[in-house]
């Protein structure tokens, strides 16, 4: 199996599967308890919380640990619809923001939230005249994604901090797609509050992290005991945290040489496929983007037929995000760039991960290209 989906999940790393193991075994304890199994666990919990501090410039306390990052983007927003009771509020995101954002608008819209979705341009950035205009009197929050999780885009989210900032206006970014990726301080983005996902970074799934400045109030996710610095109640997953530290900042270190890596392999898939399908064509900025994803469209070839032709080789590629996955609607995010539903379907996502080689990349271009010919050569019949 080639495995080329990075951005819906990644690969636990074996050292952070083998930090992990003794906490799901011998060392059990509740991390509540004041005997010496649940003081080691909760010490365990407590250089991790530093291990994510350190990765994105910020403070140990400041960062709670979560299920990971659709419950933190959803948090943020209901917290801070619930935090101004009985008076009109308006928020602002993107029109393509993961779905754990934009569904959570939604409901809100339904109970009487006044939501502002910002258009982006064909590259997938957004406007920061559309922001100016956007902003009203009784705007409390903007929410917007620091790397599209379909197409790689990263946001100006540091300019946009420093517009927002001394506004009274709370800024919040989902950064799962790019922790662990990317280099990220809170303090240069100058955001109120980040989400993050281990499973984007090698981590294990079920665990992640929202970052919340700590001069800034939010309601508790889950009421009940005192673990998370009183803002998650319930027992912590303990393994999971323990492997999300360690996986953080394992590829903290090795970012630079991750990021040239996976640079070339996908250089070297536009290149390969675009010199021999000419009707191919790429999705999104190719500058400032994430360095291992890369989205390509097809013209006149179904999206969802390439993948599964590819799967039948052994290789994992996407449609769009693995959310989404199963349902025939177009994508969203390219729907957004000003696509036709016919040319959102056409395309794929090929995301590379620390483990994915050159050699692997030859093995894709190959079999895309014997794929392409061969739906070419259904259609003509």
């Amino acid at each position: 199996m080639i495995y080329a989906d990075n951005a819906a999940t990644t690969k636990i790393s074996e050292s952070a599967f083998k930090k992990m193991l003794p906490y799901l075994k011998d060392q059990y304890g509740n991390a509540s308890s004041q005997y010496a199994i649940g003081m080691h666990a909760k010490d365990a919990i407590e250089h991790a919380r530093q291990q994510a501090a350190n990765a994105i410039g910020a403070n140990p306390f400041e960062i709670i640990f979560t299920s990971g990052g659709s419950e933190a983007n959803n948090w943020i927003f209901r917290s801070v619809s619930e935090m101004y009771p009985n008076q009109a509020i308006h928020l602002i995101t993107s029109s393509i923001e993961h779905h754990s954002v934009l569904n959570t608008c939604h409901a809100l819209e339904a109970s009487g939230i006044e939501i502002t979705y910002l258009p982006v341009n064909q590259k997938g950035v957004i406007a920061m005249n559309d922001l100016q205009t956007a902003i009203k009197p009784n705007t409390k929050l903007v929410s917007l994604m620091l790397a599209n999780n379909e197409i790689g885009t990263i946001q100006p989210i540091a300019e946009i901090g420093k517009f927002l900032h001394g506004r009274d206006i709370l800024f919040h970014t989902d950064a799962v797609q790019a922790v662990g990726h990317i280099p990220i301080n809170v303090n240069e983005l100058q955001v109120d509050f980040l989400s993050a996902s281990a499973h984007k970074f090698n981590g294990a799934k079920g665990t992640g992290f929202l970052y919340k400045n700590s001069a800034q109030k939010i309601l508790p996710m889950i009421y009940g005991g005192s673990q998370e610095l009183g803002f998650r109640a319930g027992t912590e997953n303990v393994a999971g945290i323990v492997a999300l530290g360690y996986a953080l900042e394992e590829n903290i270190a090795a970012m630079q040489a991750t990021a040239s890596l996976l640079k070339i392999l996908v250089d070297q898939t536009i290149k390969g496929i675009l010199e021999k399908l000419p009707f191919v064509s790429m999705n999104g900025d190719y500058e400032k983007r994430l360095p291992g994803t890369v989205n390509l469209r097809f013209e006149g070839i179904s999206g969802e037929s390439l993948m599964h032709l590819l799967d039948l080789k052994g290789i994992c590629v996407s449609t769009s995000s693995a959310c989404n996955a199963g349902n025939d609607a177009p994508s969203h995010v390219l729907l957004a760039l000003g696509q036709s539903e016919e040319q959102a379907k056409s395309a794929i996502r090929i995301s590379y991960g620390r483990y994915n080689t050159l050699e692997e990349v030859d093995i894709i271009i190959e079999n895309i290209c014997n794929a392409c010919n061969k739906i070419l050569h259904t259609i003509k019949k």
